[in-house]
């Protein structure tokens, strides 16, 4: 499937970017990330991925089709959050897509105990207004307040729900302990909430050195929102 796309900055930049969000997500939430990349000379491309946005409905919505969806361009950065970050994560275990990954609290496990209390909580963000997501992000940007709301009325209970569903064994470990491109993790702080369980973070850093872990203190499961700066400065850093 050809994803719909947004860019940013000059197309002759030095260096390419693509931004991939996560679950009832959408390009437009990038927006604030892109800006500040396009300050530092990256030329920006986000995508909605497939059932979400201006993206039409699929027949499935298995991890595997969401990381075939990706265009695959050498990008010098893929920077991927949530699901986004795991369909990047796939992605990249062939050549020619990137060069290196940041995958902000990806989720790249699933406990099954825990399968039915997420899906709830996603069929529960199609409901979102602005005030109710306020009232529990009330220090998220009012621009992140308002493209999630949007993004996540786009959506659909047959993609959020049919992206459990039609991934009934969900755990990438295995990919990334072994991923070949250089990955820098950021986690959710899990004093305030992570889906990157500390141990798993642990095993793939132990059983791969290409990939570093760093949690984001402070932020939750979207560090790019709950910790603009500091995630943006680990980012920009990581990449030089």
């Amino acid at each position: 499937m050809q994803l719909p796309s947004r860019t940013w900055g000059d197309p002759a930049a030095p260096r390419r970017v693509l931004l991939v969000h996560g679950l009832n997500g959408s390009a437009d939430t990038w927006e604030r990330v892109a800006e500040r990349l396009v300050e530092k000379g990256w030329h920006v491309t986000a995508v909605d991925l497939r059932g979400h946005a201006s993206a039409p409905a699929a027949p499935d919505y298995a991890l595997a089709s969401y990381a075939t969806d990706l265009p695959r361009d050498d990008w010098d950065l893929v920077i991927g959050h949530s699901l986004g970050g795991a369909s990047s994560l796939l992605a990249a275990t062939t050549p020619g897509f990137a060069q290196r990954l940041v995958l902000l609290d990806p989720v790249l496990e699933i406990d099954p105990a825990a399968r039915d209390a997420i899906i709830a909580d996603q069929l529960d963000e199609l409901e979102l207004t602005v005030e109710s997501l306020r009232a529990q992000k009330p220090h998220w940007h009012p621009r992140d307040l308002a493209s999630k709301v949007e993004a996540a009325h786009r959506s659909s209970a047959a993609t959020a729900r049919g992206s459990f569903e039609h991934n009934p064994a969900w755990n990438l470990v295995v990919e990334a302990s072994t991923i070949a491109v250089p990955t820098l993790i950021l986690g959710g702080d899990h004093a305030v909430y992570s889906m990157l369980a500390t141990e798993t973070a642990a095993a793939i850093t132990t059983a791969n050195p290409r990939v570093s872990y760093v949690v984001v203190e402070g932020a939750g499961h979207s560090p790019q929102r709950d910790r603009f700066e500091e995630t943006l400065a680990a980012i920009l850093s990581f990449v030089g």
